[in-house]
């Protein structure tokens, strides 16, 4: 391809195909669009993709160059659209997430206090006897209480008994801590 062939001839001939065409057109065009991407977005990184993406989208566009502008005028009018559509799918996006970082921290922190009772739980109950330890530790893995009584060789009155004399001993358990924190 000749270097006196003119902007809107190789956009034209690349938008009929003309592989040589783009890469000589791009070659040509690249560093100014780069420098507009810069400027619109203030950021180099910024800047890097989106010159990146109106390149790998500028093929499919060239259908639409009618030769009725030069390239570069309507290069820029293709480059301060995607701008646009990029600051507009941001801010869309950081919409979309506000409060996101609140829910995270709520999040985590219901985990840490599930996470604390549950190893409190666990240090409290070795506290217990270990027929009120062996009754707890069923129940609280979802068995019935008759399921339990069945487990244990026990009445289910003796299970119902069992439970509500381990929930006191946390209990007491628990206000004694509290009360020599």
């Amino acid at each position: 391809m000749r270097m006196d062939v003119s902007d809107e001839d190789l956009a034209l001939a690349a938008a009929g195909g003309d592989r040589a065409a783009y890469r000589l057109l791009l070659s040509r065009v690249y560093d100014r669009l780069f420098g507009l991407c810069f400027r619109l977005t203030g950021s180099h990184a910024e800047a890097e993709d989106l010159t990146q993406d109106i390149c790998l989208a500028l093929p499919g566009k060239l259908s639409g160059y009618r030769a009725q502008a030069k390239v570069t005028t309507w290069l820029y009018r293709v480059a301060v659209n995607a701008a646009t559509d990029r600051r507009r799918r941001q801010a869309s996006y950081a919409r979309a997430t506000d409060g996101w970082a609140d829910w995270e921290v709520d999040r985590v922190q219901t985990a840490q206090e599930a996470e604390e009772a549950t190893a409190w739980l666990y240090r409290a109950m070795a506290a217990l006897s270990p027929a009120l330890r062996e009754t707890l530790a069923l129940v609280l893995d979802d068995v019935t209480h008759a399921e339990a009584a069945e487990i244990l060789g026990v009445s289910e009155g003796t299970i119902s008994w069992r439970v509500a004399e381990a929930k006191k001993k946390l209990r007491a358990l628990k206000a004694e801590e509290e009360e020599d924190a």
